[in-house]
């Protein structure tokens, strides 16, 4: 008798957890670019820490930071087979497998601040580019900031005519590469854990990227000068396998979706602060000194940048930068 209620027991449960989860936890393999400390890297810690928790132990993430199983190029591939079930991809790294629509966050100046970044990936029009990923075998899951770029080099920059002829290191973005030619700068793709080094030999001249960024990778160490430009947004983009995610319980999605609206939350609230603290950090290091433009050269970059929006409009399309525009508010 106890034999049979052990039993049904037992296939009740199957039912209710799913048979993904009847012979174990479910494994989730997170991979990512950068250290566990940025933005990014809390935020994957954070969603583990939830998924474990709401899902009653039915859902472990593993995180795998910092390039340990794949770098730029090969983590969204990595993804589409099934070799990892999760991603957080720069919206820049969408450009290269077709959905080229990502590529509107990289536009120079078009978002002005957090705030109106928020109507953007919270309305209809953040969900409008989620919808794009699931052709391509993933589904878009949450938007997480990393924060607004600024500019290094060995050189102080402070009028386009200073980025003339400079080797910059850039994510594989047609934006990108656009945004530095109008410089006059010599744009080159690299994977984000080969930047110190590139830097370092002298291979680039210079980088753009969040101060969080450069400073956890050390960037600033083996750069003189880091101009506070703020004229591009990095941002990622959670991606999940569409095959395993369509085949979890609905329940256990249901759970995960809400520690990865927790995770949202608080990586995003992060955000912020830890760009504010390593703009701090790398001053007192002594190893590089923060440049700030003046009106005038802010406008004078703007201005600069101008001809990028027309280069690159038949690309991402014209009137998804309109919409964009219009959702933010932005100007360039």
């Amino acid at each position: 008798m106890q034999k049979w209620v052990l039993g049904a027991l037992m296939a009740a449960l199957s039912v209710v957890i799913g048979p993904a989860t009847a012979h174990g936890p479910i494994i989730i393999k997170f991979s990512h670019v950068t250290t566990p400390d940025t933005p990014k890297g809390v935020a994957a810690q954070k969603f583990a820490e939830l998924a474990d928790k709401y899902t009653f132990g039915r859902v472990k993430v593993e995180i795998y930071p910092n390039s340990q199983l794949y770098k730029d190029k090969e983590e969204l591939e990595a993804l589409q087979l099934g070799a990892v079930q999760m991603l957080a991809p720069s919206n820049s790294k969408f450009g290269p497998i077709g959905i080229k629509e990502f590529e509107v966050f990289d536009l120079p100046y078009i978002l002005p601040d957090l705030a109106t970044l928020r109507k953007v990936t919270d309305g209809v029009l953040g969900e409008k580019l989620l919808n794009l990923l699931e052709p391509k075998g993933m589904v878009g899951l949450a938007y997480w900031d990393n924060g607004f770029k600024v500019m290094s080099a060995n050189k102080k920059l402070v009028a386009p005519a200073d980025y003339r002829g400079l080797k910059f290191r850039i994510q594989s973005s047609k934006v990108l590469e656009a945004q530095f030619r109008a410089l006059g700068a010599v744009p080159q793709v690299m994977a984000f854990s080969e930047v110190y080094q590139a830097l370092q030999t002298g291979v680039v001249d210079g980088q753009e990227n969040t101060p969080s960024n450069m400073y956890t990778q050390k960037m600033h160490e083996v750069q003189k000068y880091t101009t506070l430009t703020n004229h591009g947004y990095i941002g990622y983009v959670v991606v999940v396998n569409k095959k395993f995610w369509d085949e979890l319980p609905s329940e256990i999605r249901d759970q995960l979706k809400q520690a990865m609206r927790e995770a949202t939350a608080f990586g995003n609230a992060r955000s912020a602060q830890e760009n504010a603290d390593a703009l701090d950090a790398m001053v007192k290091s002594g190893k590089t000194e923060l440049v700030t433009l003046t009106p005038e050269q802010d406008a004078e970059m703007r201005k600069a940048m101008e001809p990028v929006y027309d280069d690159v409009g038949s690309r991402i399309s014209k009137s998804l930068i309109e919409d964009f525009r219009k959702a933010s508010g932005a100007t360039h």
